[in-house]
Parts: C-alpha cells; sequence; structure tokens
C-alpha cells in the first residue's frame, strides 16, 4: 500500500474521522484527505510532509518511520546533514572592518591657530603701512596741535536767527487731563476741547494766540521757541496771550 493508504486504512481501524485526527493534530482537513490520496502538495513542502506524516501517524497509533522513509524514497530521499562551517559560512565574502579614526582633533587646532597668527600679522603690517602713509611730507606745515576749529557763530550773529518772525508758534504738550481754548488775535477759534496726558498740538497765527487753560499748569508750552514749562502751576483757570515778538527765542 502506499503512503496515502497505510494512513487512511490505519485511521479507519483506530475508528477515527478526517475530523477528530484535524482537531487532535491541528492540520486541516483538507490537507489530511489530500495525504490519504497521496497528494502531499497541499502540505507546503517536503519538510511539512514528513512532519505531517508523523504527526498523524502517533494520533492513529502507527510506528511514523517506515512512511517517513517510503516519502523520502519517494521524494528525492532525506536531506543532508548541513556541517557548521557551511552552515555559518556567509555566501559572500564579508568585507574586511576598518575602525573608524576619531578626527585628529590636534592637526585642527594647529591649524586653526596658524591662521590665527596669519590673521595678526596682516593686521598689524597694514596698520604699520597706515601709519607710514600718514606721515607729513617734508615742507609741509603740519597742523598745530593747539589750533582748534573756529566756533560756530551764535544765534544772536545768525542772520537768520535775527530776522524778525512773521508769526507766533504755540507748542503745547499735555501733562494731565486738561480742558484747552486756543483762538488767534482776530478771535477765531483754532482748538476748543480736551487733551488727555501725553498730547500735543500746535498752532500757528500771524499776531497773536491766546489760550484759556482749564488747570494751570496742565500744559507744558513751547512759544517761539522757547520753553516756558507748565505756565500756573497749581492754579486754576489759566488765561495766555503771545504775539511774534514775545516770548524772544533763546
Amino acid at each position: 500500500m502506499s503512503i496515502g493508504e497505510t494512513l487512511a486504512n490505519e485511521r479507519q481501524r483506530a475508528g477515527l474521522s478526517v475530523t477528530q485526527v484535524s482537531l487532535q493534530t491541528r492540520i486541516r482537513e483538507t490537507v489530511i484527505r489530500g495525504m490519504e490520496s497521496d497528494d502531499f502538495a497541499l502540505c507546503g513542502g517536503n519538510f511539512y510532509a514528513r512532519g505531517h506524516i508523523r504527526s498523524v501517524s502517533r494520533v492513529i497509533g502507527i510506528d511514523p518511520e517506515p512512511l517517513v522513509a517510503e516519502f523520502d524514497a519517494t521524494h528525492g530521499g532525506a536531506p543532508q546533514p548541513v556541517s557548521a562551517i557551511s552552515a555559518f559560512e556567509p555566501e559572500q565574502p564579508v568585507r574586511e572592518f576598518r575602525e573608524r579614526r576619531p578626527p585628529n582633533w590636534s592637526a585642527a587646532m594647529a591649524l586653526a591657530l596658524a591662521l590665527v597668527v596669519v590673521y595678526a600679522v596682516v593686521q598689524v603690517v597694514g596698520q604699520d603701512g597706515e601709519r607710514r602713509t600718514a606721515k607729513p611730507v617734508a615742507g609741509t606745515p603740519a597742523a598745530s596741535p593747539s589750533a582748534s576749529p573756529s566756533s560756530a557763530p551764535t544765534k544772536q550773529s545768525d542772520p537768520v536767527a535775527a530776522a524778525p518772525r512773521t508769526e507766533v508758534d504755540v507748542r503745547a504738550t499735555a501733562n494731565r487731563t486738561v480742558w484747552l481754548r486756543v483762538r488767534d488775535g482776530e478771535g477765531e477759534a483754532l482748538f476748543t476741547g480736551i487733551m488727555r496726558k501725553g498730547d500735543q498740538k500746535r498752532w500757528t497765527a500771524d499776531e497773536e494766540i491766546d489760550l484759556v487753560i482749564g488747570v494751570g499748569g496742565g500744559v507744558d508750552l513751547t512759544v517761539n521757541g522757547k520753553d516756558l514749562g507748565a505756565p500756573g502751576q497749581g492754579g486754576g483757570v489759566q488765561r495766555l496771550s503771545f504775539d511774534r515778538d514775545d516770548p524772544e527765542a533763546a
């Protein structure tokens, strides 16, 4: 009898069904039926086929070795033993391992130091060349060290400063929240309202500017370029009047 016929007959003699053998061996029923028909393709290869033959033989109560020997004889023989040398020898030669050398920090530091020295020499030579270039030519009178640049003309000698003003200029900076009314010499309103701390205003008129400040000292004034501070510091309502000639610019 063939291997498959032997497995089938012995299973039936043991009173086991294919399902029972499958449950005990955990081999699928389709694989067991194929083995009993001498079709071992579903086993997944000769190695697994030998294992399935042994598992089924033990369950049905027969010696599996004669059947395994017959399977090897009809399917190319048993696998040849492999030597330890061939098992662990790589198929391709391993490239020689070369130890990675750490970077040569000494050489790098020496190179950096050399660059610093070269830079310092270049700076010294360049400065020496500048000194030589700045040396006065013989026969040229050197500038007297005690000579000083002529002083800038004062505002009194400046023809622009000395020229008469053509308008009155008032600038106000609120140092607190304050009500303010500003009119020119003809009574035309230039500003009426509230200035909050930090607000800045500027007005100009041909002849005169009149101010009414809700709280004296509430604004800092600059009239015709002169800082007057905060007139009426701590007082009540402050009334001020300025023309183009009063006060004169400092």
